[in-house]
C-alpha cells in the first residue's frame, strides 16, 4: 500500500487551456501554499501550446513541490484524465477542479478547510446554486440542462443534492479508487455520483463562485454531451448493476409492462403500457423478488374487485398498500447479511 506522504491531492485535467493555464496553476499554488499536496496535472492531448506553457510554469513556480505532470498522447476526454490521475494519489484526500477558473481555487481550499475538520465526510462538491458566492452563467440552456439533470439524478438514486455538474469536488482517495470510471467525454460527475451513491454515502455540498465562460474564451461542453448524460443516468441506474439487481429490474419492467396491456385503447393502451413498463424499472431499483411479487398480487387482487375502467381505484389502494408493505420488507432485510439464494429473492 503506497504510503501517505501529503496531506492532499490535487488532480487537474488539462487541454487546450493556453490562455489560462499559467494564472490557473499560479492560483493554485498561492492558495495551497500551507498545505503539504502533491500536483496531479494531466495533459488531456493539448494541440494549442499548453504543454509548453505548463511545462514552464512549472519549472519557474513548483521548483520544489510535488508534482506528476503527465501528457496524454491524444484527447481522450476528462474521465480518462482522471482516471490516469488517480494512479499517482498518495494522500487521504483527493481534490478535482477544472483547469479553466470557471471555479476559483479558494472555493476548493474551503472545501478542504471542511473536510479536514469533519471525519464523516467522504464527498464534498462545491455548489453553484448554494451561498451566495459571485456568479455568472452565459449560457441558459446549459443552466437548464444542469437543474434537469441533477433532478433526475436525485429522484433515481434517492438524493437531494443540488449541482450534479459542478467542477470541484474532494473526495477520500481510498473511495475514489474503489470507483470505476469508464464513461467518456463529460460523463466523470455522472459516474462518480452514481456509484456514490449505490454505496450509500452521503455526498455534501458547499456554495462556491461560478464564472462561466464564453466559446471564444474556450467553453467546451456541447448538446452533444447533454444528450449522452441522459444515456449515462440510465444506464447507471438500470443497466450497471450486480446480478440480484438487475435480475430484479428486468423481472418488474416485464411484469408491470405485461399488467400494462389489460388497460386502455388503441393509443391510450400504448400509453399506459410505457408507463406501467417505465414504473416497473423504478419498482426493481430497490427492490428483490418476493417483495415484488407482493406488489404484482396486490394488482391482480385489486383487479377483481370491479371492472372496466372503475377497476382503477381498488387496484391504486392495494398497489399503494402493497408499496408500503414491500418498502417495510426491504427495509427489515436490507441490514441482514444474505446467503446467494436471498440475494436475489429479498
Amino acid at each position: 500500500m503506497r504510503q501517505e506522504n501529503n496531506q492532499l491531492s490535487i488532480i487537474v485535467p488539462i487541454f487546450n487551456e493556453d490562455k489560462i493555464v499559467e494564472n490557473f496553476l499560479i492560483s493554485l499554488l498561492d492558495v495551497f501554499k500551507n498545505i503539504k499536496c502533491k500536483y496531479i496535472l494531466i495533459d488531456d492531448g493539448s494541440t494549442d501550446g499548453s504543454i509548453q506553457i505548463v511545462q514552464k510554469t512549472l519549472k519557474i513556480y513548483f521548483k520544489n513541490k510535488d508534482v506528476t505532470y503527465k501528457k496524454l498522447n491524444s484527447n481522450f476526454g476528462k474521465t480518462r484524465a482522471i482516471k490516469e490521475g488517480i494512479k499517482f494519489i498518495d494522500s487521504k484526500y483527493t481534490l478535482l477542479i477544472d483547469s479553466d477558473l470557471e471555479y476559483s481555487p479558494n472555493d476548493a481550499f474551503e472545501l478542504y478547510q471542511i473536510v479536514k475538520k469533519n471525519k464523516l465526510i467522504s464527498v464534498i462538491q462545491g455548489s453553484r446554486y448554494l451561498g451566495a458566492k459571485v456568479q455568472l452563467r452565459r449560457y441558459i440552456f446549459n443552466d437548464i440542462a444542469v437543474r434537469i439533470n441533477t433532478f433526475l439524478f436525485n429522484f433515481l438514486f434517492r438524493q437531494s443534492i443540488t449541482d450534479l455538474h459542478t467542477g470541484t469536488k474532494i473526495i477520500k482517495s481510498n473511495l475514489l479508487k474503489s470507483i470505476n470510471l469508464s464513461y467518456s467525454r463529460f460523463g466523470l460527475e455522472i459516474n462518480l455520483n452514481t456509484q456514490i451513491a449505490k454505496k450509500n454515502i452521503n455526498i455534501f455540498e458547499y456554495g462556491i463562485g461560478y464564472i462561466e465562460r464564453s466559446k471564444e474564451d474556450g467553453k467546451k461542453i456541447t448538446i452533444i454531451d447533454g444528450l449522452f448524460s441522459y444515456y449515462y443516468l440510465f444506464i447507471s441506474r438500470f443497466i450497471q448493476n450486480d446480478l440480484p439487481t438487475n435480475i430484479s429490474i428486468w423481472y418488474s419492467f416485464i411484469s408491470m409492462t405485461f399488467i400494462g396491456t389489460f388497460f386502455g385503447l388503441g393509443l391510450g393502451k400504448i400509453l399506459v403500457t410505457i408507463i406501467f413498463g417505465l414504473t416497473g424499472l423504478l419498482l426493481g431499483v430497490n427492490r428483490k423478488i418476493i417483495p415484488l411479487s407482493i406488489i404484482f398480487s396486490s394488482i391482480y387482487l385489486g383487479s377483481l374487485f370491479s371492472q372496466g375502467n372503475g377497476r382503477i381505484v381498488p387496484i391504486a389502494i392495494f398497489y399503494l398498500a402493497s408499496l408500503y408493505i414491500s418498502n417495510k420488507i426491504s427495509e427489515k432485510y436490507s441490514k441482514i447479511k444474505k446467503n446467494n439464494l436471498t440475494k436475489f429473492l429479498i
